[in-house]
């Protein structure tokens, strides 16, 4: 039997023609019994997604459009932080000419966060907001506290914007994290 490599990574798939019937075995095309193994891991479908944009020409902004969607949240999703609906696979798949093997795992809820295991990260641009919320977080965490009382911003009822600032001294990134306050109940 095939192994699970990955508690992210333990998504199954049986190659099976669409008219097979319920309950019965799974059957390629042709009536074979179906394969059974690894389904693509959600690092493998990312893989994908960035060689078919690259070799398409294709931005985030522009996939961001095709699933209706804000760019922040399609670009996340896209690396592994959302999951999609059908609709979106489906445009997605299209829009990419991506292989079937990435529908799947796309549409699962992902282990949000465990993009990377090296904590503090080590690409530039991710650093220096993991900076950002080392300096900042507590000065922010005070601030929600004073002005809305004891609780969280959400990560859930949540959206984030970037947009790019000219300025004189070289333009500038602002970054808009927007999420719903949620007072702790005791």
């Amino acid at each position: 039997p095939p192994t699970v490599r990955g508690h992210h990574n333990a998504t199954w798939r049986a190659t099976t023609c669409a008219s097979a019937e319920a309950g019965a075995a799974p059957r390629e095309q042709g009536g074979a019994p179906a394969r059974y193994g690894p389904a693509m891991t959600r690092d493998e479908a990312t893989q994908a997604i960035l060689e078919a944009k690259r070799a398409r020409g294709v931005s985030f902004a522009d996939i961001a459009e095709a699933l209706g969607r804000p760019k922040v949240w399609a670009t996340a999703a896209v690396l592994g932080q959302h999951p999609l609906d059908a609709e979106q696979v489906d445009k997605l798949v299209s829009l990419l000419a991506l292989p079937d093997d990435v529908r799947g795992v796309l549409a699962e809820v992902p282990w949000r966060g465990s993009f990377r295991p090296d904590a503090p990260p080590t690409d530039p641009t991710v650093y220096r907001l993991y900076e950002v919320i080392q300096v900042y977080g507590p000065a922010i965490k005070e601030l929600i506290h004073e002005e809305f009382g004891d609780g969280i911003m959400s990560a859930i009822s949540f959206n984030a914007e970037l947009e790019r600032e000219p300025a004189e001294d070289g333009d500038r990134v602002k970054i808009t994290l927007n999420g719903k306050f949620l007072p702790y109940k005791w």
